[in-house]
């Protein structure tokens, strides 16, 4: 004779040690996986720099093929150029030593350039990723106008006005997003922009404007000479 069982809901093993387990059929455990801010480095960086670096080979094969390298005539230690110039990617080192004395345009600036390169990024308010002015816009404002006031009046007292006027422009389109807020546009890409983005870019429009400089704009006794003048 079989007995009569009532069904009940009870988490306690010991009230009800009879226990019943409904499976149904092709049933997987899920697990949601939220969106993580960081991705591994290998592979999703180096893949893409693997790349990159393939497709620059090709690029420089190519033009190496079609154009002929400027190559100068043969060196004669009797026949110094006016000016002197290094190859362009020096250029720009080589644009600072005309306004700092050789410590300091060939040494100190280039390591505090390089040590900010990489200490920036791990810096507290990047590691989100977030917008420059998202946090404590205040705060951030104020500490923004001191330093760049500060690299103001050195480049001021230097006359470096290469780097003193890119600075300043720099400066001022850092500045928009803070005081025009809006989600969508140009405004709002670079709202979103951290700050070692910004300092990214500083480096790299510094690095143009020097070597566009030094290529094109000095002559003899590396005084400015206009490139149409022929005589650079």
């Amino acid at each position: 004779m079989a007995k009569d069982f009532n069904v009940e809901r009870n988490s306690d093993a010991k009230k009800v040690p009879k226990r019943i387990a409904f499976i149904k059929d092709r049933t997987r455990a899920r697990v949601r996986q939220e969106e993580e801010e960081m991705v591994m480095t290998v592979p999703n960086l180096v893949a893409k720099e693997i790349i990159a670096f393939e497709i620059l080979i090709i690029v420089l094969v190519m033009v190496s093929l079609f154009v002929d390298a400027p190559l100068e005539w043969i060196a004669n230690p009797e026949h110094t150029p006016n000016p002197a110039k290094a190859p362009w990617y020096f250029l720009g080192l080589q644009e600072l030593l005309h306004y700092f004395p050789p410590i300091v345009g060939g040494v100190i600036l280039p390591g505090l350039v390089v040590v900010a390169l990489i200490i920036i990024p791990y810096v507290r308010i990047n590691l989100k990723t977030d917008g420059m002015w998202k946090d404590y816009p205040q705060k951030t404002l104020i500490g923004f106008l001191v330093f760049v006031g500060g690299v103001t009046v050195v480049l001021a007292m230097f006359h470096v006005y290469a780097m003193l006027v890119p600075t300043l422009l720099m400066s001022a389109l850092m500045l928009v997003p803070y005081f025009v807020r809006r989600e969508g546009g140009v405004i709002g890409w670079l709202g979103t922009r951290p700050l070692s983005w910004w300092v990214m870019t500083w480096f790299v429009v510094m690095a143009v404007v020097l070597t566009t400089i030094g290529t094109l704009f000095r002559g003899p006794e590396w005084r400015w000479t206009w490139p149409w003048n022929g005589i650079y």
